[in-house]
């Protein structure tokens, strides 16, 4: 799809405010005064500046442009974190960074961006390249009735549009720092580093509200809120982010969140889920959702959301939260279907024993899961690669019960069967199946063939089994059914 060239700032409307004498909202001095904050003051230690995305700057600024470290890595290099991401600002065009590098990709229409990809497969690595931006006013953009849904051809051609109710729907307007540095959303995130050189440079006090641990909006937040709904839920997560660190949100940027969430019906679904997964699968969870709490968000972002929030104190769901912002600190991979599973198990595991009795085992399972996704997941996951994952782990549980033959040969071999393994770890941890038998998939795992056919033979029928509700009873006795074989339909844990 062809773009058309953004233009670098909007030359009308400031040749209108300089005839009238305007200033107010058009005025340079709202953009800030600009700062040099020499690394003897900020004390950022250059060794924790990723080679990737020095490199990036380097190479931008070896080709005539400017070039910083921007945003959240800054904060966190601030206050002697190592960044996770790296994200770079320049006054290069995306087609312009795009030239400078061998794997580089213009990506996004509401915000066009450069995705510099280094190394590959899963050690390559992203740093994302964005070009200085003009902060205009809404009442200048373009206006659209739609969203970018039903308006997509219209905006096709538009560089600066808003919907009715203010919120941007093209933002590709480029302009020079200090106007780039006014549109960012908090202080702390708005702040500009040269590694080359080792300075900061900061428009809006950012490196004093680093210092006081104060997470601030610039401008208006209400006005800020409006022109992007998801600052709402951006807004939660660097409160728990950096709660930790002792972080809080101003007063006057919290106050208006709860009054505003209603925007949020104008977002895209799919862009709500992306940002859902942010809240739970960048370490911290569980202060999220402290969070959402705290400042009445709890119900009504998104429904999903809602779920997990409603959940989050139910032991099965706070072990699997515990466990995602655990190996996030560890610097382990999370993947949301594993996440989401665990959230859903309870209204799977229902729907499994309502229908146990009156079908089979598995077609059982298979339509609670349908039932589940239909009511839960929708259209914005529910049929692709997640869905399919979260139906692996889940398929998989009454299988780790049988332990005769082949089965456990072949189930070893599944692609998902860490995952799957890992989820009924989680299952044990909360007594819905006996501890025993996860030590014993950890050791037929890890086993040789020689040692698997041993654990094979040693295994004996379990004096206690559990049912789908979590209950511990006696298992029954069988008669001329050898070790291992499937129990009663009425037992879907245990098929």
């Amino acid at each position: 799809m062809a773009y058309p060239r953004p233009f670098r700032a909007p030359m009308i409307t400031k040749i209108i405010q300089n005839l009238f004498g305007k200033t107010g909202q058009g005025s340079k001095a709202r953009f800030g005064k600009r700062r040099v904050i020499a690394a003897s003051t900020h004390g950022i230690d250059p060794d924790l500046v990723d080679e990737r995305a020095w490199n990036v700057v380097r190479t931008l600024q070896e080709r005539g442009f400017q070039a910083y470290i921007v945003g959240g890595a800054v904060r966190d290099l601030l206050v002697g974190l190592k960044p996770k991401d790296f994200d770079v600002a320049t006054d290069a065009t995306p087609e312009e960074v795009k030239a400078c590098f061998r794997r580089a990709f213009i990506i996004g229409r509401r915000f066009r961006i450069v995705h510099v990809v280094h190394g590959r497969g899963r050690d390559h690595e992203v740093i994302e390249v964005s070009t200085f931006r003009a902060h205009l006013d809404s009442n200048d953009a373009e206006q659209v009735s739609g969203n970018e849904r039903t308006s997509k051809k219209a905006l096709s051609n538009m560089t600066h549009a808003v919907d009715a109710s203010g919120r941007v729907l093209r933002d590709n307007v480029w302009g020079p720092q200090d106007e780039d540095a006014t549109r960012r959303d908090f202080t702390v995130n708005a702040m500009y580093y040269d590694p080359s050189v080792g300075e900061v440079i900061d428009y809006h006090h950012g490196f004093e509200d680093a210092a006081k641990r104060v997470i601030r909006m610039i401008g208006e937040p209400a006005a800020r809120y409006r022109e992007d709904p998801v600052r709402i839920i951006r807004a939660v997560r660097f409160a728990a982010k950096l709660s930790s660190l002792g972080f809080k949100l101003e007063p006057r940027t919290a106050k208006p969140l709860k009054a505003m969430m209603d925007l949020l019906a104008d977002v895209p679904q799919s862009r709500l889920f992306d940002e859902m997964l942010k809240l739970l699968q960048t370490g911290h969870a569980l202060a999220s959702i402290e969070q959402l709490k705290q400042l009445g968000l709890a119900k009504g972002i998104y429904p999903l959301l809602d779920v997990v929030v409603e959940r989050a104190d139910t032991p099965f769901v706070k072990v699997a939260l515990q466990d995602t912002d655990r190996r996030v600190g560890e610097g382990k991979p999370v993947a949301p279907s594993f996440l989401l599973a665990c959230v859903l198990w309870a209204d799977v595991r229902e729907g499994w024993q309502a229908r146990t009795g009156q079908m089979a085992v598995f077609p059982a399972l298979q339509e609670a899961i349908e039932e589940v996704f239909n009511a839960r997941i929708g259209d914005v996951s529910g049929r692709g690669k997640l869905a399919g994952d979260m139906r692996e782990i889940w398929t998989m549980q009454p299988r780790f019960e049988k332990r005769t033959g082949s089965a456990p040969f072949g189930l070893v071999e599944q692609a998902r069967f860490r995952a799957g393994f890992d989820f009924m770890c989680l299952r044990a941890e909360v007594g819905e199946v006996e501890v025993e038998l996860a030590d014993w998939w950890e050791d037929f795992s890890l086993a040789d063939d020689d040692s698997r056919v041993a654990l094979l033979q040693a295994v004996k029928p379990s004096p206690r089994a559990v049912r789908a509700d979590g209950d511990v009873r006696k298992r029954p006795r069988r008669r001329r059914k050898p070790v291992g074989d499937k129990p009663p339909a009425s037992d879907p844990t245990n098929p």
